[in-house]
């Protein structure tokens, strides 16, 4: 069963304005089948996957671009980087063919790197990332028991939110993450990446799930896994290239020593993260040690994809100081900030916002406005004059009127 994605419009509308469009995004987000779903009559596609086809474009690619007559999707465009000079020639010479091809590719650094040497101005670059909490509740007759906070909170974690195994119920998620795992490794780390001894590099992934939602510390993960410091930053980077991972920047414009500036470490998938770290069970899920951290992942995630899929430009940021005040989310929207805690509770308490009020007390030039608690009850109230506690479905309905 296909899954309608929110991205869509935006596809569509940057098809009538650029003669190119770049969607990028891991393996198994729904590139193609998106792709096929919403253009499959109106676009040809060609696989480069396909070993035959990249081939003949390897040996000849003006001869391969000759072959190309109509709107074409380019999927996997990484693997034959040659035809990108020959794409480029081709767009100069018929500037007013909006839309004619579409490009996919799974390796960011690769294919980012071809597109910003020979198509800078001529493509709109877009991301794909997996299912959104949105997304999901959209399709009414197969996602009812998702409608909560908790029991999106514990299907996400569970089961992952990559396309197929949302549209799949039959496949075991376990599997289905272990040979995910085995094949991120094999074709794109070992063979593009060189990323050297995969073992260890397995090591560091588990390692980076039991810490999501926490500050990265690279000498301690260095240690901890025997390689440097500058083994580790390279490792994180490509798994940020490589959207399985997203790195949340501190706020601290303006205010000196006092913040901390370390990023903090988010997966763009937490059913990764519970694969990773051995969870696979409700109760080991609700009540074990990652729990805070793993719903604290799952609202940064569900804001981010918020963003990408509506083609805002909002940024997003966590606040702590070095006194330990903290500020989960920070969004910036034209001249006032909106602060969000975040709880995995459903009795939230006054004091888990003290940290927002202490904050706009310290620093009042900072235009922080009314304090949200997101956290798993059924429904919203006011928790103080200045403070409400929201679900999830309410903070992406509050999402839509704040952003721009």
């Amino acid at each position: 069963m296909y899954i309608n994605r929110k991205i869509s419009k935006v596809l569509k509308r940057n098809l009538k304005s650029f003669s190119s469009v770049g969607l990028i995004g891991a393996r198994q987000t729904g590139k193609s089948t998106l792709l096929k779903n919403i253009l499959g009559n109106e676009y040809k596609y060609i696989s480069f996957d396909d070993l035959l086809i990249r081939e003949r474009v390897l040996n000849d690619p003006a001869l391969f671009m000759t072959e190309i007559k109509g709107k074409t999707i380019l999927d996997e465009i990484q693997y034959v980087p040659q035809l990108l000079s020959y794409l480029k020639i081709e767009i100069d010479n018929n500037k007013t063919k909006y839309g004619k091809y579409i490009l996919t590719g799974s390796q960011q650094f690769s294919m980012m790197k071809g597109i910003s040497e020979t198509l800078a101005g001529r493509i709109a670059l877009m991301n794909l990332y997996p299912m959104s909490y949105s997304e999901l509740i959209s399709n009414d007759h197969f996602f009812k028991e998702t409608k909560s906070t908790e029991s999106f909170f514990n299907y996400a974690c569970l089961n992952g939110l990559y396309p197929e195994l949302c549209s799949n119920k039959k496949i075991d998620s376990r599997t289905w993450f272990s040979s995910y795992i085995q094949t991120y490794l094999e074709r794109d780390i070992k063979s593009i990446y060189n990323i050297g001894d995969l073992r260890t590099f397995g090591q560091f992934l588990r390692i980076l799930a039991s810490r999501c939602a926490q500050l990265i510390n690279l000498s301690d993960i260095s240690k901890e896994i025997g390689v440097t410091v500058s083994t580790v930053k390279r490792w994180i980077s490509i798994l940020e290239a490589s959207q399985i991972i997203y790195t949340l920047n501190p706020y601290f414009e303006n205010f000196g020593k006092r913040m901390i500036k370390s990023p903090k470490i988010y997966w763009l998938d937490t059913g990764l993260v519970c694969y990773l770290t051995g969870i696979y069970n409700k109760e080991h899920l609700q009540f074990g040690l990652l729990s805070g951290a793993l719903f604290e992942n799952i609202i940064v995630a569900e804001t981010l994809k918020h963003i990408n899929n509506n083609n805002l430009f909002n940024e997003i940021y966590f606040l702590r100081t070095s006194n330990g005040l903290e500020i989960d989310i920070l969004i910036r929207s034209a001249d006032k900030i909106f602060p969000f805690e975040i709880k995995i509770t459903k009795t939230p308490k006054i004091n888990m916002v003290n940290s927002i009020e202490l904050i706009k007390k310290h620093f009042p030039k900072m235009n922080i406005q009314k304090a949200r608690l997101i956290c798993m009850v059924d429904n919203g109230f006011p928790l103080t004059n200045d403070a409400d506690v929201i679900n999830l479905k309410e903070y992406l309905e509050l999402l839509k009127e704040i952003l721009h």
